[in-house]
């Protein structure tokens, strides 16, 4: 049991509880070396293995590490023993924002600059495929600034686990801020629900009461399946109608992120954040497998150990090919770590098939494509992103006539929007040329189908 003043790791002395929950505690803490105060969740892994809360956990760290933002609490380091899960955060001083509220409403430039930051964060989430889907006063913390802060993503999920119709079916978050979709139980978009919610919560800040609000729950949910809600005397017009759109409990006319950011009553003295592209961490040790796996000994101090990447290639050397080679590539160990931000495939197809393929891709995805010399395209997105337009280089190196290195890398745009786009629409749309990609294993018939077809001298 951890008590007030021992010292956690050698690194932390433990201040008073400001929390708890049926699976984890919540402390106050003092970083010994710094001097920073942070907040430490100290998760009992014996509890949430036995009601196999373990993905929950996993998800929750895992998305705290993706969503790098001014307005969400950053996550500093997670560190785990045999029986207990660390997560160290960022302490949020100002406490909730729902003590704020109880004393009564907002008045509207406080209001409006808390829903400001809770929408840029919002959006910010959605731009990594991360959905909070428990958007509420209490989730959501201020700093020793004033300054709004998105917290606890137990229920949050990735834009991944959408179901065959693309929509989302677990049932969850506060009924008062929970969307109509959300309840009716018929599959929902996650951006769209975070988006009900972040309108519940601006009206209840100018209000200082909810909008949907009954002692019968049934009669409540009644109220929010039609979206009936009534304006106090002293919200303006503009308000009313952002509301009214936003509130909206028909998911295709209801207001997007876009067009909310886009609203005059919303821009007025807005503040944009200044945001750290996370291509500045490891987006490789995203992922909290390792936590509930300890060495025997019972310490593991620092489970986010991250993976040494390989630099890109300039020539294709003897030793440059056999490295793209499955189970070959040693180049991290004469390398420094750097953020991987290209991908290499091989592929037995002919240069002109390669990019007959990256063309049809680029027609559904709609791309611009444009050959350069040298085998080099240049994909080019249609659309305006957070950090300019995503512009993708792919470069085909001849090894053999029917043996083609290909290389993928981002030249301009946002990293974690890249990454996205790769993994989930350009790398399933390649499997039908792809030999195997750098450090995989190929398929056993594919792999004998290139040794009959490629002179052993590939490799010199």
């Amino acid at each position: 049991m951890e008590k007030k003043g021992s010292v956690l790791m050698q690194r932390y002395e433990l201040g008073r509880l400001l929390g708890q929950g049926t699976f984890a505690k919540v402390y106050h803490a003092r970083n010994l070396v710094t001097g920073m105060n942070v907040a430490i969740k100290v998760v009992d892994k014996e509890k949430v293995l036995k009601v196999g809360m373990v993905e929950q956990i996993k998800r929750e760290i895992s998305v705290m590490r993706l969503v790098r933002h001014p307005n969400v609490v950053e996550l500093y380091e997670v560190m785990a023993t045999k029986t207990k899960i660390f997560i160290v955060m960022e302490y949020a001083k100002g406490g909730e924002l729902f003590n704020k509220i109880a004393k009564g409403k907002l008045k509207v430039d406080v209001a409006r600059r808390y829903f400001q930051q809770l929408i840029s964060a919002v959006d910010f989430c959605h731009s990594r495929g991360v959905f909070h889907r428990d958007l509420k006063p209490e989730n959501l913390l201020l700093d020793e600034n004033d300054n709004l802060k998105v917290s606890d993503f137990g229920l949050s999920t990735f834009s991944e686990s959408k179901c065959q119709d693309g929509l989302l079916h677990t049932t969850c978050g506060t009924p008062a801020y929970v969307a109509p979709e959300v309840i009716n139980r018929k599959g929902y978009e996650g951006c769209k629900a975070d988006i009900w919610s972040c309108g519940v919560i601006l009206f209840v800040l100018l209000a200082g009461y909810l909008p949907f609000h009954d002692q019968n729950l049934m009669e409540m949910y009644r109220q929010i399946g039609k979206g009936e809600v009534k304006f106090p005397k002293w919200f303006g017009l503009e308000v009313r109608r952002l509301l009214s759109k936003i509130l909206d409990p028909n998911l295709k006319t209801r207001i997007s992120m876009a067009k909310i950011m886009e609203n005059s009553w919303f821009k007025r003295g807005l503040e944009k954040p200044i945001v750290i592209d996370i291509e500045k961490n490891d987006l490789a040790s995203l992922h909290a497998d390792g936590l509930f796996e300890v060495s025997e000994n019972g310490s593991d101090s620092n489970t986010e150990s991250k993976q040494q990447q390989a630099k890109p290639c300039n020539n294709l050397n003897a030793f440059d090919i056999i490295s793209f080679s499955s189970g070959f590539d040693l180049s991290s160990l004469f390398e420094d770590t750097i953020q991987k931000k290209e991908m290499r495939f091989t592929s037995y197809k002919p240069a002109s098939i390669i990019i007959s393929k990256f063309e049809e891709i680029c027609k559904c995805l709609r791309l611009k494509i444009t050959k350069k010399d040298g085998g080099l395209l240049k994909l080019e997105s249609s659309k305006e992103r957070r950090k300019g337009t995503l512009n993708i280089d792919a470069e085909i190196f001849e090894i053999t006539p029917l043996f083609h290195l290909v290389e993928l890398k981002k030249s301009d745009g946002d990293t974690v929007e890249y990454q996205m786009l790769l993994h989930q629409e350009i790398r399933p749309a390649l499997k039908d040329i792809v030999w195997n990609w750098q450090g995989e294993q190929p398929h056993e018939l594919q792999h004998e189908a290139v040794l009959e077809e490629q002179p052993t001298t590939i490799f010199y």
